[in-house]
């Protein structure tokens, strides 16, 4: 007997996922709990255990996939005491990276549908278009290699034009100069031999996605305060400083360790801004889950329940998510719900910024770098430090008023740390 190996669905919102590696090749022995593949998701690097044991007789897609569809075939296991053969159902061959993905380039116009009898599309395009009744020959592909994906079918879909196939210096009418160039457009306005290619894990992939979502159907707004450091970082220090028990070493607070402490406060204090929009309803949270970009940026694993555990534990926590991120061993649980995130661009000498809301969170926070500045107090010039935050937030939830009035809260508690700790 034959068992099928599929692709699961490691991440709420994963659709495909690539073959990053497979631990077993065809013929070995697997057993239960075995780890048999390293899987690329929208979100990190994650392996897959095999869930019945037998011998490996087929691996369908093979270590470099790119696009495969969640519950896709991905290998076939003979069970014990069954013949070794191929399931029913399976493609008789996986696409390989060379002939799915990467096509020779030509000097001429892109192929399409029209000029070849292949077209090229990626597994969850075709699926698409095959829901929607839409013929895949007729689209110019914007992915790889003019590679139809996704976002071409749904702009067909949505009654947009298809991207355009320009000649290089000739210039577009206005109306539409906005519309994407595919990847062989931009490729021919530059000279071989001037750049290298780079390819796009899922990782960044999932990021461009998420930008563009977020951008298009979130009526984003700003709001923007400045706070006084002086006395947040007067108490880091103390607190730093101290060692609490004497087989521990001193903590090692950090300025972001404060701020999501007094976000996840403030989010109490105001609990209509610690919402969600769902579409046909807004959803209202008791506890304050915020998202904290580490890495760099490229995570945004969430703290939950921030408001309810000490600057310590904040700390030690978002240390241990950072560690996980860098490892891409984050599950994906780290990821999901939070109302709110924060993105701190400050330790990179960033003044102010506006972040892109992170989906379906209601706003986000951007803090800039604590400087030295000079104000007016009492009639006379002072030199402060202080950071710029600008917020960012998604106009279908929150008011301006609202917005103002949470980072109102906020800044008394940055500007008061002690209230922090209480």
């Amino acid at each position: 007997m034959s068992i099928s190996i599929l692709l699961p669905s490691l991440s709420p919102s994963m659709e495909t996922g690539n073959i990053v590696r497979w631990l077993k090749k065809e013929g070995d022995e697997v057993k239960i709990g075995d780890v048999i593949a390293e899987i690329e998701t929208d979100k990190a690097t994650m392996e897959i255990e095999a869930f019945d044991e037998g011998t490996l007789s087929r691996i369908v897609w093979p270590e470099g996939s790119l696009d495969v569809r969640v519950n896709e075939v991905i290998g076939i296991l003979a069970a014990r005491g069954g013949a070794v053969s191929a399931a029913g159902g399976v493609p008789d061959a996986a696409p390989s990276i060379a002939t799915a993905e990467i096509e020779p380039k030509t000097a001429g116009a892109i192929q399409t549908g029209a000029t070849t009898d292949r077209v090229f599309a990626s597994p969850l395009a075709r699926r698409i278009a095959s829901e929607e009744h839409i013929d895949l020959s007729e689209l110019v592909g914007s992915g790889p290699r003019g590679r139809i994906v996704r976002r071409d079918v749904e702009a067909s879909v949505s009654g947009r034009p298809p991207a355009l196939q320009t000649p290089v210096g000739e210039v577009l009418p206005g109306s539409a100069r906005n519309i994407c160039w595919n990847a062989e457009q931009i490729i021919r306005l530059y000279e071989p031999g001037s750049y290298e290619e780079i390819n796009l894990d899922g990782m960044r992939r999932t990021i461009a996605s998420r930008v563009i979502e977020a951008k298009r159907t979130v009526p984003h707004f700003y709001l923007s305060i400045d706070c006084d450091a002086g006395a947040l970082l007067k108490l880091r220090g103390e607190l730093n400083a101290t060692q609490m028990r004497p087989d521990t070493p001193p903590m090692k607070l950090t300025v972001n360790d404060f701020i999501v402490k007094a976000l996840a406060i403030s989010m109490q204090e105001l609990p209509e801004a610690n919402v969600v929009w769902a579409e046909d309803r807004i959803l209202r949270f008791h506890h304050s889950d915020i998202a904290v970009a580490v890495d760099g940026g490229l995570h945004t694993p969430v703290l939950r329940r921030a408001e309810t555990k000490s600057l310590s534990s904040i700390s030690s926590e978002i240390k241990m998510l950072a560690e996980r991120a860098r490892a891409d061993k984050l599950a994906p649980g780290d990821y999901s719900g939070g109302s709110a995130s924060i993105s701190n661009l400050g330790m990179y000498g960033a003044s102010n910024f506006q972040p892109i809301i992170n989906l379906p969170h209601a706003f986000i926070l951007g803090i800039g770098a604590v400087e030295e500045r000079l104000v007016s107090r009492n009639g006379q010039p002072t030199s402060i430090r202080a950071f710029t935050v600008t917020m960012s937030c998604d106009h279908r939830v929150m008011d301006g008023a609202l917005a103002a009035r949470l980072l109102a809260t906020f800044k008394a508690a940055v500007q008061n740390p002690m209230r922090i700790l209480i």
